[in-house]
């Protein structure tokens, strides 16, 4: 099993910056990629930004650019910097781990708010 747990949600006017935090814990060994998904009203879960355990990273059309994705093995954390926030970035984000056999798993989720 493993735990992550996200925090740095916040309420931030467009234009702001917010920067996310994801830290794993549990059977950590061997966790490939990491990353971040989010999901609005309505609307599936999407992906934000998703990096492996080489560094190698991929991110959705409407945030390349704006946001940016690391990761810290040591500490097995993954942040997502997110600038320039706009309107329709309010999600709840939730943070993804995964092996390369596929097994994943999902965090709580914390909640960006993004007022015009």
């Amino acid at each position: 099993q493993v735990q992550l747990v996200e925090s740095g949600g916040d309420l931030v006017q467009a234009g702001g910056s917010l920067r996310l935090s994801c830290a794993a814990s549990g059977n950590i060994f061997r966790l490939n990629a990491m990353g971040w998904y989010r999901q609005s009203a309505g609307k599936q879960r999407d992906l934000v930004a998703v990096i492996s355990s080489g560094g190698s990273t991929n991110y959705g059309d409407s945030v390349k650019g704006r946001f940016t994705i690391s990761r810290d093995n040591a500490k097995m954390t993954v942040y997502l910097q997110m600038n320039n926030l706009k309107p329709e970035d309010t999600a709840v984000y939730y943070c993804n781990a995964r092996y390369a056999s596929g097994v994943a798993y999902w965090g709580k989720g914390t909640l960006v708010t993004v007022s015009s």
